[in-house]
């Protein structure tokens, strides 16, 4: 390489670094934003479920099977999100405040709620150390999303898996309120799937996509 291809060769190189840096930062906003419109699903359900299908579970049996019912009571399935979110902190940014986990027994809507609340914040803040978008951000570099799996490189996958548990387990909650005969209001099924809104409602009037 001669001097003059070296010489407009740095230019590009740290231009790449400054692109790539932006592009890090971005994602780390655009995942933080994310997982609490994420939230803010949770919560709009919590908020609607009748309080008699907290605690209720289906009587009938699997068919064609005689074993016990081992359906996890809508109470049990959101305590149980919150939970695996503590699990996820506190295997993966230790240094973070890890919430306390909830009673699934004696857990109210209420207290689901507030520990929704508190453990959102934290992965929020896991999710920014580690995809970028605040000071202290490359802090994180692994996800261990349970003590036996291997860890994995921090990159979308990361906020993929979160997403995924969660979408998993409202779909349980809908389909469980049903059957119990307790059905959530087309409008709070439908209004779940109201990205535009749910920004609004999270603090970011412009959207997906927008950073304002």
């Amino acid at each position: 390489m001669t001097t003059r291809q070296h010489t407009v060769r740095q230019p590009e190189v740290r231009q790449d670094k400054v692109r790539q840096s932006q592009v890090h930062t971005q994602l780390g906003r655009a995942a933080v934003r994310i997982f609490a419109a994420n939230q803010r699903m949770n919560q709009v359900l919590v908020e609607h479920l009748d309080s008699a299908a907290w605690r209720a579970k289906p009587t009938a049996k699997p068919p064609g099977t005689t074993r016990k019912n081992t359906t996890r009571s809508i109470a049990a399935i959101f305590t149980h999100m919150h939970n695996v979110r503590c699990k996820w902190v506190r295997l993966t940014a230790p240094h973070l405040k890890v919430p306390r986990q909830l009673n699934r027994v004696h857990c109210t809507p209420q207290q689901a709620r507030a520990g929704l609340a508190e453990s959102a914040a934290r992965c929020a803040e896991m999710l920014a150390e580690a995809l970028g978008g605040c000071k202290d951000e490359g802090r994180v570099e692994k996800f261990l999303r349970d003590g036996w799996a291997r860890p994995w490189p921090v990159g979308v996958e990361m906020l993929c898996y979160m997403l995924a548990h969660e979408a998993h387990h409202r779909g349980q909650v809908c389909m469980l309120a049903h059957q119990l005969g307790f059905p959530l209001p087309i409008a709070v099924t439908s209004g779940i799937w109201n990205w535009e809104k749910l920004w609004k409602e999270c603090g970011w009037p412009g959207g997906p996509g927008c950073d304002c």
